[in-house]
C-alpha cells in the first residue's frame, strides 16, 4: 500500500512537473510567420500603333515622359537641320544667361556689329529682321526675333551677346551638346545657314524635349506673333501652329535640308495630357510637310491608351498558416495609367511574411514598370489571421519545435 502510494505521488509529481514545464513552453513558443504565395498577375495588352510616315525625308516622334524615340522612318544618319539650329542657340544661350518665365531679362543695346550681321545675312539671302542701331531690346525680345520669324541676324546677335564671339559660342555649344549626350549633333554657326549644322532623329527628339521643358522657349514658340518695340511686329514661321494640337517648336528651310520642322503637340488622353515631340527633315514643301506631320500625330496619339493595371480587391498573394488559418493579399486600390502602345509593362510583387493580422492590414506592395515609369500599389489582407489559441498550441507541439 505504501509503495503504491509512493508510485502515485511520484507519478503525480512527474506529471505536474511535466505540465508545469510543457504548458508554458507550448503557450509561449514562437510560431513561424506564414510566407506569401504570390499569384500570377494578368497584365494588360495593347494593340500596336498604326502610324503613317511620309515616303520622303526622315521623321521621328517621341513623347514627354518616354525616353528616346517612339517611332521613326528614314535615315538614322546626321542630316542638315537648317534653322532648327536656332533652338540649340537659344538653349545654349539660356544656359549661359538664365531667364525665368515672366522676366524680360537685361536690356541689350543694338550696335553697329548687329547692323553688320543684318547686312551680311541680307547679302547671303538669309532670313532677317531689320536692326536699328542704338535701340535697346530685352533678352526675351531677342529670343523672340530669333525664334518666331527665324531671323538669322538676331541669332548671330544672341550668340555674340551671350558669349562675346561666335567662336566662344561654338566652343560652349560643343561642350553643352556633349554634356547632354548629343554627340551626333554638330553646330557650326548659330543660324543654321550652313549645311554643316547637322543632327540625327534621335538627337532632335531629345532637343525637342529640352525645348518643351524650357518654359521660356516653350512660351515663345507657341506664340503666333509678337510686337517688338522699336523693331517690328513679327510672325511665327510655323504655319502648323494651332493645328492638330501643335504648339511649337521651330521651322527650318535650306536647299540641303529641305523643309524641316521640330514639333510638339498636346492631347488629352484618359484624363491626362500627352505631349508628343518630334522632328521632320527633308520635306518637299511646307504644306506637304505640315500635312504629313498632322497624319503622323493622329496615328501616334491613337497609340496612347488608358489601361487598367489592377483593380481594388484583386487577389495578389495567398497566406496559409500552420494551424490552418488563411487569408488573401489583395490590391488596396485600383490603378490605371495612360501609356504608349509599344511600352513594356512588368510587375513585381513584394509581400511580407505574416504571423497575425487584421483585415486591411498592409502586407507589401506591387510595382508596375510601365516604360520608364513606376506605379506602386499597396496590398492588404482581405481577412484576419488570428492567434491559434492555447488548445492548438497544446495539441500541436511538432508545429512549434
Amino acid at each position: 500500500m505504501f509503495a503504491r502510494r509512493r508510485i502515485l505521488v511520484g507519478t503525480g509529481l512527474a506529471v505536474g512537473l511535466a505540465l508545469g514545464f510543457y504548458l508554458p513552453l507550448t503557450l509561449l513558443a514562437p510560431i513561424d510567420p506564414a510566407p506569401a504565395r504570390v499569384l500570377a498577375v494578368a497584365l494588360p495588352t495593347m494593340n500596336p500603333a498604326q502610324i503613317t510616315f511620309p515616303e520622303y525625308g526622315a521623321v521621328a516622334v517621341g513623347a514627354i515622359g518616354y525616353d528616346g524615340v517612339l517611332a521613326s522612318s528614314g535615315s538614322s544618319e546626321s542630316l542638315p537641320i537648317a534653322s532648327i539650329t536656332k533652338i540649340v542657340t537659344a538653349l545654349v544661350s539660356l544656359d549661359a544667361r538664365p531667364l525665368a518665365l515672366g522676366e524680360a531679362g537685361p536690356g541689350i543695346a543694338l550696335s553697329e556689329l548687329d547692323a553688320q550681321f543684318y547686312r551680311e545675312q541680307v547679302a547671303d539671302g538669309g532670313s532677317v529682321v531689320p536692326v536699328v542701331a542704338g535701340v535697346t531690346i530685352s533678352q526675351y525680345a531677342m529670343l523672340q526675333l530669333m525664334l518666331l520669324p527665324s531671323a538669322n541676324n538676331y541669332a548671330e546677335s544672341m550668340a555674340n551677346w551671350a558669349f562675346g564671339s561666335e567662336e566662344a559660342f561654338l566652343t560652349a555649344t560643343r561642350s553643352w551638346l556633349d554634356q547632354r549626350g548629343l554627340a551626333a549633333t554638330a553646330i557650326t554657326d548659330p543660324t543654321g545657314m550652313l549645311p554643316s549644322n547637322v543632327s540625327t532623329l534621335t538627337d532632335l527628339v531629345e532637343l525637342a524635349r529640352l525645348a518643351v521643358e524650357n518654359p521660356v522657349i516653350s512660351e515663345i514658340v507657341a506664340t503666333p506673333s509678337a510686337e517688338i518695340p522699336g523693331i517690328a511686329t513679327v510672325e511665327n514661321t510655323n504655319s502648323l501652329l494651332g493645328r492638330d494640337g501643335v504648339d511649337g517648336i521651330k521651322t527650318g528651310t535650306l536647299d540641303e535640308a529641305g523643309y524641316c520642322l521640330l514639333f510638339s503637340a498636346n492631347y488629352a488622353v484618359g484624363g491626362e495630357t500627352v505631349t508628343l515631340i518630334g522632328a521632320a527633315l527633308g520635306g518637299l514643301d511646307r504644306s506637304t510637310l505640315n500635312d504629313s506631320i498632322s497624319a503622323l500625330l493622329v496615328g501616334t496619339v491613337a497609340g496612347f491608351q488608358s489601361v487598367e493595371l489592377v483593380t481594388a480587391g484583386q487577389p495578389v498573394a495567398e497566406y496559409e498558416t500552420v494551424w490552418g488559418d488563411d487569408s488573401t493579399a489583395v490590391a488596396a486600390e485600383s490603378r490605371s495609367i495612360v501609356t504608349w502602345a509599344g511600352a513594356s509593362i512588368t510587375v513585381l510583387v513584394e509581400s511580407e511574411t505574416v504571423l497575425y493580422g487584421d483585415a486591411g492590414q498592409s502586407v507589401g506592395e506591387m510595382s508596375f514598370a510601365v516604360g520608364d515609369r513606376i506605379v506602386t500599389v499597396p496590398i492588404e489582407l482581405d481577412s484576419p489571421i488570428a492567434d491559434p489559441g492555447p488548445w492548438w498550441r497544446f495539441m500541436n507541439p511538432s508545429a512549434l519545435f
